[in-house]
């Protein structure tokens, strides 16, 4: 297996477990491809072309020949300077790392992030916002989060990757769109009726159990264990958090009772208190763990080994585990 066909596969998978459904995240294909027809030569030297193949711009080959055959990958949920000279320590000692998979973005991955955020106003459209309004309040929220994102060193980590010849790949949406699927269905199929029996299943899935141990595991911080959980919206992909306006729409607009997420800020949880939301944090580690593992287990060939970094702990599904 190359790199090159682990990240295709990564973004495959990602569209097949799109929450939106796959054939949104085609439409924002044909979309880019209709913005790249439709700009002057000159523009196109800086259109991002992945943009015609991958809907999810925080997801790319940051360094490394796409060719490279993979015997072993050092996967880590964040990936600085440090984990590249980890990576090339660990092959200075004998130890094979073909390529280093981090999951949250870095360089131009991570200067697109906003984009990526727009499949928010998607899924909040599917759970019965009218579209036009999931897009308005979306709207100052991603220009907050690109004022943010716009003076960060963006190149930074890419560049010990290529000073060091490591190859690096970020994989973060389609992660996120597998736990956030994943957990949807289970929830669907187990039907909680309280927080507590929502508390109880994330409980039994070993990666919420490890973050536990660590004291980092799942809890409600809006409502109780006794409350009734009624529809829950899992809310775990979409770049980052979005706009705490929304919540007063899912309780006007959707039958939405509780949200179950990775992180929310203090601002987001008391305006979903105001609206009489229920609020279960599952853990932001914990859930992007639960992500790279789903989106390993169906993308990348059995026999290559993962060497676990950076905060992620490998759980292999495929034999039924």
């Amino acid at each position: 297996m190359t790199l090159a066909e682990l990240y295709r596969r990564a973004v495959e998978v990602g569209m097949d477990q799109d929450p939106r459904g796959r054939a949104e995240a085609e439409a924002d294909l044909a979309a880019a491809a209709k913005e790249h027809e439709g700009l002057s030569e000159a523009d196109r030297e800086f259109f991002d072309r992945e943009r015609l193949e991958n809907p999810y711009a925080d997801t790319r080959i940051l360094h490394g020949d796409p060719a490279t055959e993979l015997r072993a990958v050092m996967v880590a949920v964040d990936v600085e300077g440090d984990e590249i000279l980890l990576a090339d320590r660990l092959r200075e000692r004998g130890r094979p790392v073909d390529a280093v998979v981090a999951h949250h973005p870095r360089g131009h991955a991570l200067a697109q992030l906003p984009e990526v955020m727009r499949i928010q106003a998607g899924i909040h459209a599917g759970l019965g916002v009218p579209v036009g309004q999931a897009e308005g309040i979306l709207g100052p929220r991603l220009r907050e989060v690109s004022e943010r994102i716009q003076p960060v060193n963006h190149q930074r980590t890419v560049d010990a990757a290529r000073l060091l010849d490591v190859p690096l790949v970020c994989v973060h949406t389609p992660a996120d769109n597998c736990v956030a699927t994943f957990l949807t269905r289970l929830f669907e199929r187990e039907a909680p009726r309280t927080l507590g029996d929502v508390l109880d299943l994330l409980h039994a899935i070993p990666e919420y159990q490890a973050a536990r141990r660590d004291q980092a595991g799942p809890v409600i911080v809006a409502g109780d264990k006794k409350a009734r959980a009624g529809k829950i919206f899992v809310d775990m992909t979409g770049g980052t958090e979005g706009a705490k306006e929304m919540y007063q729409k899912f309780a006007q607009a959707t039958e939405v009772s509780t949200i179950v997420g990775m992180h929310l800020s203090k601002e987001h949880v008391e305006e979903a208190k105001k609206h009489h939301l229920n609020v279960v944090l599952a853990g932001h580690i914990a859930s992007d763990n639960l992500g790279l593992n789903l989106l390993l287990d169906a993308a990348l060939e059995p026999g290559i080994q993962v060497l676990e970094a950076g905060g992620f702990r490998r759980v292999d599904r495929r034999g039924g585990g």
